[in-house]
């Protein structure tokens, strides 16, 4: 008889979540990083999901800077990155999932994954800020 494996969760961490530079830049830092989103409303994050145009690189010292539509935030650990260096050029539009290492003065994230979004990139800007709103509310 087959029986199925028991798989452990990790339920320690969540799913990364959507969101936008400056709610990252506004959000408090109290036992974790949570986001302030209205009417009351609010979300402990630490692993989160962000789109930005790439402005600039900086290998030596393993980091890049994006630019989403709310100002610019960091990326480090990018040499450590799967299949992310063709992500690495000004201009380029790209998706990143990582830890949250800072908030302020601007926002720092340790890279786990990139991904270049360039060949849709408008369809992805128009998206994005539709997309970051519709899960926010959804796990509020």
């Amino acid at each position: 008889m087959y029986k199925p494996e028991q798989r452990t969760v990790d339920k320690k961490r969540p799913p990364p979540v959507k969101v936008l530079s400056g709610q990252l830049r506004t959000a408090d830092n109290v036992d974790g990083y949570v986001l302030r989103l209205g009417r009351g409303r609010s979300l402990l994050v630490s692993l989160v999901w962000m789109q930005g145009t790439v402005l600039e690189v900086q290998l030596e010292r393993d980091t890049v800077l994006l630019m989403d539509e709310m100002g610019t935030f960091a990326v480090q650990g990018i040499n450590n990155i799967p299949k992310g260096k063709p992500c690495l050029s000004p201009g380029k539009y790209v998706m990143v999932m990582g830890v949250i290492q800072a908030i302020s003065p601007e926002p720092v994230i340790r890279a786990v994954k990139m991904a270049d979004l360039s060949e849709l990139a408008a369809l992805h800007r128009q998206m994005w800020k539709l997309e970051v709103e519709d899960l926010q509310q959804v796990l509020a």
